[in-house]
Parts: C-alpha cells; sequence; structure tokens
C-alpha cells in the first residue's frame, strides 16, 4: 500500500507559502517568499533526500505543478534533486488543466479528488510526496488521506502567508514518531494517532 506524505518547509508559525523564491507565490501580496533559502542548510537535505528515496511519485496541486513543471526540467540532468522529480510519477489535480501535460509522467486528476487518493494509497508501491500544494493539502486533511506528515520547521516569524493547518481545518490527532535537529531547524516526522 502507497502512503499519501505531505512534505512541507514551515516557519515557526506555521507559514509555507513560498519557501523557495519570491516570485513563486506572491498571492494575497506575500512579499516574504524564498525565506527557505537564506538558512544555511545542514541536513535538512538529507531529510528531503531521504524521503525522496522512499518516494515513487508526486501529488501535486495545479499552481505547484505550474512551478516545479517549469523549474525541474531544465535542471542539469545530474541535479540530485531534480534527477528524482523528473522521474517520479506526477498525479496533478487540477479542474482548469487538460491532458497531456507537458512534464514527463504527469497524469491528471480532475474528478472526485477523495476518492482518486484513496485509489492510490490502496495501490501496492512506495509513498506518494505531496510537496507545496496548499489547496490541495486542505483537502487531503480534511478528508483524513494524509498517512505521514514530514515537516522541516525553520526559525523563521514572517507574521503574513498561506498555512499548512488552517483556521478551521480540523485533522487527525497526531503521534511524534521521529525527530532531529540540524542546525536551528527541527526535521519532524508525524503520524496519525488514531
Amino acid at each position: 500500500m502507497s502512503k499519501i506524505v505531505i512534505s512541507e518547509f514551515l516557519t515557526l508559525d506555521g507559514v509555507m507559502q513560498a519557501p523557495g523564491s519570491d516570485v513563486e507565490d506572491p498571492s494575497g501580496g506575500f512579499d516574504k517568499g524564498g525565506w527557505q533559502l537564506g538558512y544555511p542548510d545542514h541536513s535538512g537535505g538529507s531529510f528531503v533526500l531521504d524521503a525522496f528515496a522512499r518516494a515513487e511519485g508526486l501529488l501535486l496541486g495545479r499552481r505547484t505543478y505550474d512551478i516545479f513543471a517549469g523549474y525541474w526540467p531544465n535542471v542539469p540532468a545530474d541535479d540530485v534533486v531534480g534527477k528524482d522529480m523528473n522521474a517520479f510519477k506526477k498525479y496533478v489535480v487540477s479542474t482548469t488543466l487538460s491532458e497531456p501535460l507537458g512534464w514527463a509522467n504527469s497524469s491528471l486528476i480532475n474528478g472526485d479528488v477523495p476518492a482518486a487518493v484513496n485509489e492510490l494509497r490502496r495501490r501496492p508501491g512506495k509513498d506518494i510526496l505531496v510537496i507545496g500544494s496548499g489547496e490541495l493539502a486542505q483537502t487531503l486533511i480534511a478528508n483524513d488521506l494524509v498517512d505521514e506528515y514530514r515537516l522541516m520547521i525553520y526559525p523563521y516569524i514572517l507574521g503574513k502567508g498561506k498555512k499548512l493547518f488552517r483556521d478551521g481545518t480540523a485533522g487527525p490527532t497526531l503521534k511524534l514518531a521521529e525527530s532531529k535537529e540540524a542546525g536551528g531547524v527541527l526535521l519532524l516526522t508525524y503520524v496519525p494517532a488514531g
């Protein structure tokens, strides 16, 4: 059985918006994009690569797909992260895109998202990672479709921005499965407690 794993960079106040670039997602007037890149990487990279080693695919919302599809196919062939990102199966949730999608190994989910994600979970295989994809994450959390959360929490308080756990979104009670600290960044793995 495949697991759905949310893997996110977060600030201490829970912001997940635009960690990688100031142009990644400026929606809502967000002007703090690229916040994750300013912090030295001590072993967060190995936390990400470990998640990649246990995964076979990505489950992405349309906005994150557009950002990734515009970037990852253009990195050098020997880029460690790019190799995985480009090889993964990509399941893209969107009501506005149509097939064929331009990034290799991409397929569209545009119907009943919870049913489609449950079907992915029933298949034998490795993990399916949700990266970014804040709106999709809300749907997965609300429908108890997340099997694991791998969170990299940076010592920033931004005071604004889209959050992974938003007001009014109730999810399952979580249990800490693993915790590490790397140069001030908390690397936390949670699983549903029930």
